[in-house]
């Protein structure tokens, strides 16, 4: 970054605005007051009047009168105009009554602005454990090489092993009391920087939003045309970096197992006796409870996203089909007017009808259908009686994932086939999976099947069986 990409934020960065305004520490102060401090967002016009007239009063008390003039209600409109665009105001479904909450960038600032008091305890032992565990993540789980991951797997049992033996010998290791409060302050910050990431995720999404808008309403080409580009503008968000990630906290949030995990550990930490005398001990224990609202906030605009997009879609087609209803009257009026005084020139051309003529020896040859032969017994019970109840025990086979198997097996070769893919990743759907590689191979135009060619693919079911199914050769090649 160089001296002008510098200085154009410093004259347009919404953030850097803020710091220079003149009201800039009584902004920063309130949002501390009403929303990172107490934690709170989309608050109401009211509430959030109150705390900001409790906060003037204060410091007109303190400073006098003429300090801050103006009404609470006129600076709550002046920081979320958008010009200043520090606060967004808004209005949720089926409410009168405006809604605030910060901005990402105001949080950004409020944040710097926390972190130049300094801190009386800096966490570095916690952030180095963390740093050395995410490097071995990286490393073990990015490595292909079976036998390295096997003896990586190796050590760490061994290591438990040694840790188990210690245990029963009484030699128990307890983390001290320096070290729970560097781990505690690093799991605060972390849970803080995430409620921020939710705010700036959030706003990515509400900027998709208002681009979809402006493309429909200017939009001049076809409807076919407008859908195509705006579907893709939904595939590229959702199969980002970060849409795909966010997509897999929301899947490990909503996991009952992994969140009966969480609530287990934040119960067990609020009881270690090191923390006992922290006055936000016990806010721990909700963490996860903080995170629900910010992550279904964010999910709630990918939603109104989609809702928005028909809603203008509608109108789009509402518009031209009244339009055509316009036309066809206009032509049927014209026509009465002249039905009995009829122009003595032409009145109108047709272009006369033409038969698309086609050589014989272009039309392709009849090709009989190819019959497969299902080789398959069906058992029914003994006593006759199915249960209808598995017709409806259906199940989602995502093509996302599977093309993830086939350019991972790409990276190390030019080409591979379907058993080779499904030996790197082995199916865990049985005969829905394999369908699902055969669409995938027909929409691609760097695979290709081979049906003089057979393979033998082979699964095993959840009680053990295993099963064969004898299909074409399907070839997967890297695109160039």
């Amino acid at each position: 970054m160089d001296f002008y990409a510098v200085n154009s934020l410093r004259e347009n960065h919404a953030g850097w605005s803020l710091l220079r305004a003149q009201n800039g520490p009584l902004a920063i102060a309130f949002f501390m007051a009403a929303f990172t401090g107490p934690n709170q967002r989309n608050i109401g016009r009211q509430a959030l009047i109150d705390t900001l007239d409790d906060v003037l009063f204060g410091l007109r008390d303190g400073l006098g009168e003429d300090r801050f003039p103006r009404p609470a209600a006129e600076y709550l409109d002046d920081w979320a105009a958008p010009e200043k665009a520090w606060l967004r105001k808004y209005y949720a479904p089926g409410e009168d009554e405006p809604l605030y909450d910060l901005t990402a960038t105001a949080e950004d600032v409020v944040r710097w602005v926390e972190n130049l008091r300094g801190r009386d305890f800096v966490a570095t032992q916690s952030r180095l454990t963390s740093i050395f565990q995410l490097l071995k993540t990286l490393v073990q789980e990015s490595e292909t090489d079976p036998e390295v991951r096997l003896a990586e797997l190796q050590k760490q049992r061994d290591a438990i092993d040694a840790q188990m033996q210690q245990i029963r010998d009484g030699r128990i290791q307890v983390m001290s009391g320096p070290e729970a409060l560097d781990h505690f302050q690093q799991l605060t910050a972390l849970a803080k920087d995430l409620l921020s990431d939710f705010r700036e995720v959030e706003q990515n999404f509400r900027q998709l939003d208002r681009q979809v808008r402006e493309q429909i309403a200017t939009w001049d080409g076809s409807q076919g045309e407008l859908l195509e580009s705006i579907f893709a503008n939904q595939q590229d968000i959702s199969g980002s970096i970060q849409g795909r990630t966010f997509q897999g906290f929301w899947d490990y949030l909503m996991s009952p197992q992994l969140r009966s995990e969480l609530q287990d550990l934040l119960d067990r930490a609020t009881q270690i006796e090191a923390l006992a005398g922290l006055d936000n001990i016990h806010a721990i224990g909700e963490l996860h409870q903080d995170w629900l609202p910010a992550v279904e906030q964010t999910q709630s605009t990918v939603r109104q996203l989609s809702q928005q997009m028909r809603r203008l879609l509608d109108d789009k087609v509402f518009l031209e089909n009244k339009r055509i209803m316009q036309l066809i009257r206009s032509i049927e009026g014209n026509a009465l007017a002249v039905r009995n005084d009829r122009p003595p020139a032409t009145f109108m051309e047709v272009s006369a009808q033409a038969v698309d003529v086609v050589l014989p020896f272009e039309r392709p040859l009849y090709e009989p259908a190819r019959r497969v032969a299902v080789d398959d017994e069906v058992f029914l019970a003994e006593d006759g009686d199915v249960d209808p109840a598995a017709l409806f025990e259906q199940f989602h086979v995502d093509k996302a994932r599977l093309q993830d198997n086939i350019d991972a097996v790409l990276d190390g070769a030019d080409q591979a086939t379907l058993a080779d893919i499904t030996d790197a990743f082995p199916l865990s759907q049985g005969l829905a999976e394999i369908v699902t590689y055969f669409q995938l191979a027909s929409d691609s135009p760097w695979a290709s099947i081979s049906p003089d060619v057979t393979q033998q693919l082979v699964w095993t079911l959840p009680d053990g069986s295993i099963r064969e199914a004898t299909v074409e050769q399907i070839i997967f090649a890297r695109p160039s």
